[in-house]
């Protein structure tokens, strides 16, 4: 069974460092929330994720299809809730240009091939466990 790892450092006093492949991205807690704004935060990442998984999949949809996509926006908004706090409801709006030919037919292509959304859709068992280095 295939598998993906990603490895985070703490960074500085609030902030951590997730390394995936070549890339780094820093996240951190608002001051507002006592941390240092050095990035965005893990919620948000999560988010950005799911967003920029499905954007992989819209264009990959497009150039397969041989359809100029051109400029495309995505809005994600998280409606957060409950005790301890969760996103209750994630409302993804796709807008392309008003040329872009099939784009309903693209976006349910998209929504079908992107792992972050298929997975946040059925939820799966989220392991956690102390391990003394």
């Amino acid at each position: 069974m295939p598998q993906m790892t990603i490895t985070l450092n703490r960074k500085d006093n609030t902030a951590s460092e997730a390394h995936i492949r070549d890339h780094t991205v820093t996240m951190d807690r608002p001051t507002d929330k006592g941390g240092e704004n050095q990035g965005p935060m893990g919620g948000e990442t999560l988010l950005a994720a799911l967003g920029g998984c499905f954007m992989s999949n819209l264009v990959a949809a497009a150039q397969g299809r041989d359809i100029d996509l051109g400029p495309v926006d995505v809005a994600i908004t998280a409606t957060m809730g409950g005790n301890p706090a969760v996103f209750e409801r994630i409302d993804m709006t796709v807008t392309g240009g008003p040329d872009v030919r099939d784009l309903d037919k693209l976006v349910t292509i998209a929504e079908r091939g992107c792992i972050a959304s298929n997975t946040l859709k059925q939820g799966l068992p989220v392991n956690i466990k102390a391990q003394q280095g």
